[in-house]
């Protein structure tokens, strides 16, 4: 990890294309982009572990990262893959706890982070600011509602078929590892792996260099819509 210089116009833009800050007053950037710091990672870094205490609020200026737990017995799950532009330790960063989660670098990445202190002074003292946190944080949990009630309701071989029917190119084919599918699915990869297996043997897919290819449509429906 090293932290890299960086003018004060740069951090200003970078506070500014945030979901949290794009619409402050410029006086309002002006004064966190002095509290923020751009630090950078190689592959295999860890950012924090769960329970470490926070520094602030992290964005991903460019390359990607893994958010993890660990299971009792040493399993590690995948609860979201990070890219370009996501902020992530939302949660300790306002409420002041401790992080809940690891995360560990899958490559060299630069990560803004801005100071935990002034996002707490912020809230105090700007109830639109506040508000902001309150509207984003809503999204977060509808997200986790989502995902936990495909949890509940599907398998997940499923959830795996609705996802790549969502997000599948007009090409028909997409290239996706198996590590971000069950990221995305809260689930691990050597599930995902026996999903894409299953429904390959039924006729609904076919898989060629690691992409995913759609061939029976009327199997596939199947799939998405169980009976």
């Amino acid at each position: 990890m090293k932290t890299i210089e960086t003018a004060l116009k740069q951090k200003m833009e970078a506070v500014r294309g945030n979901q949290y800050f794009d619409d402050l007053a410029e006086a309002m950037l002006k004064d966190i982009a002095e509290h923020t710091r751009l630090v950078e990672f190689q592959r295999g870094d860890v950012l924090f572990w769960e329970g470490d205490p926070c520094e602030g609020l992290f964005i991903i200026q460019y390359g990607s990262a893994k958010i993890f737990r660990i299971s009792p017995q040493g399993r590690q799950y995948i609860v979201r893959i990070l890219q370009e532009g996501d902020t992530f330790a939302e949660v300790p960063a306002f409420d002041q706890g401790t992080s809940p989660v690891n995360v560990e670098a899958l490559e060299t990445c630069r990560v803004w982070i801005i100071d935990k202190n002034k996002l707490q002074e912020l809230v105090r003292q700007h109830p639109s600011f506040a508000q902001k946190v309150l509207v984003n944080f809503g999204r977060m949990l509808r997200g986790m509602v989502r995902m936990v009630s495909e949890m509940a309701f599907y398998q997940v071989t499923h959830r795996l078929a609705r996802l790549i029917d969502a997000e599948l190119p007009q090409d028909k084919s997409a290239h996706w590892t198996q590590e971000q599918l069950a990221a995305r699915l809260g689930t691990v990869r050597e599930v995902v792996a026996r999903s894409l297996k299953e429904m390959e043997r039924s006729g609904a897919i076919k898989m060629e260099d690691r992409r995913i290819h759609i061939v029976d449509r009327e199997i596939f429906d199947q799939w998405i819509m169980p009976n």
